[in-house]
């Protein structure tokens, strides 16, 4: 007896998969050991964390857990500390203020730094090779040198500050309503912004110099050829870039937990600092995971346009 498919999406697939020559199938037996591992290591995580996200689990009684719905998301964006709308001091405010205003600085800071890498002058060999230096600095290490210089006093940004007119020696920027948010905002962009230039330095170097010959003779201006050459030829590279901190700088935890902690007075409270707050502090682990399953959605939103993008220049 012949088995005849049904017509319809599914069972066109598997009639494809059932004509895929040896090869193909070998290849896939192959990669069967690299997709159990990253099943086991990464999907079964994410799907357990979602499952986790519509109970009443508790940190301290794990076993203890019942399903709630939407309980918890309900009780999420009622919470003040979590969303209480643009602007406001919240988590899901702070991280999506944090996360544009570096990233865009980055961006723009790191585009300047690449043309001016990209400029043959004595010692630039030398700079080329130590401006990675702040990217590859430990996080701790960057919360203790900026703590140091905005310590009241004694912090040197203060002292110049100061003594320009612009400041007070008393102002301690990681205890400051009104200087927390860019004292991270700072942090990030100076580490950042080396990996933002590196990248689009050497997209740069692609772009074939007789483009920008051809446009010199033309009568092309500086501001001409960057237009019209160098901004289509670092294009991807930057999108890519930007998709890529954007997850990064979204999903950081290290930079407001050791300087802040989320304070003042949740001034700096982020995301990823808030479900470790409700994980840890306040042990309600079924909650702490509807945190993160709002933060999943959020960053699938950015992914998947970039998986696209990527597909579409692969074919």
């Amino acid at each position: 007896m012949k088995l005849r498919l049904q017509p319809g999406p599914i069972p066109r697939a598997l009639a494809s998969v059932l004509r895929m020559p040896d090869r193909e199938w070998f290849g896939y037996v192959l990669a069967l050991p690299a997709l159990a591992l990253i099943g086991l290591v990464v999907l079964y995580p994410v799907a357990q964390g979602i499952n986790l996200g519509f109970t009443n689990a508790g940190t301290l009684n794990p076993g203890q857990q019942s399903y709630v719905g939407l309980q918890n998301f309900q009780t999420l964006f009622a919470d003040p500390a979590f969303y209480n709308g643009f602007p406001g001091a919240s988590a899901l405010v702070n991280s999506v203020t944090l996360t544009a205003i570096a990233v865009i600085l980055e961006l723009v800071l790191g585009t300047g730094l690449a043309l001016l890498l990209r400029n043959k002058v004595p010692g630039m060999t030398f700079f080329r090779s130590v401006t990675m230096a702040s990217w590859v600095i430990p996080v701790v290490a960057t919360v203790m040198m900026f703590n140091l210089m905005w310590l009241p006093r004694y912090g040197l940004v203060n002292i110049i500050l100061k003594d320009i007119g612009l400041g007070q020696d008393n102002a301690y920027w990681f205890g400051n309503l009104n200087l927390a948010m860019p004292a991270i905002i700072i942090m990030h962009v100076w580490r950042n912004t080396p990996f933002f230039a590196i990248a689009l330095f050497a997209s740069m170097q692609t772009i074939p110099s007789d483009q920008y010959e051809a446009a010199a003779i033309d009568g092309a201006s500086w501001l001409g050829r960057f237009r019209h050459i160098t901004l289509p030829g670092i294009a991807y590279v930057a999108m890519i870039m930007v998709i890529i901190h954007v997850l990064w700088t979204f999903n950081n935890f290290d930079f407001v937990y050791l300087s802040t902690g989320g304070g003042p007075v949740n001034a700096t409270m982020i995301l990823p600092v808030y479900v470790y707050l409700q994980f840890w502090h306040n042990y309600t682990s079924g909650y702490a995971a509807a945190a993160g399953v709002v933060m999943l959605v959020m960053l699938l939103v950015v992914t998947i346009p970039y998986i696209l993008m990527v597909k579409e220049t692969e074919t």
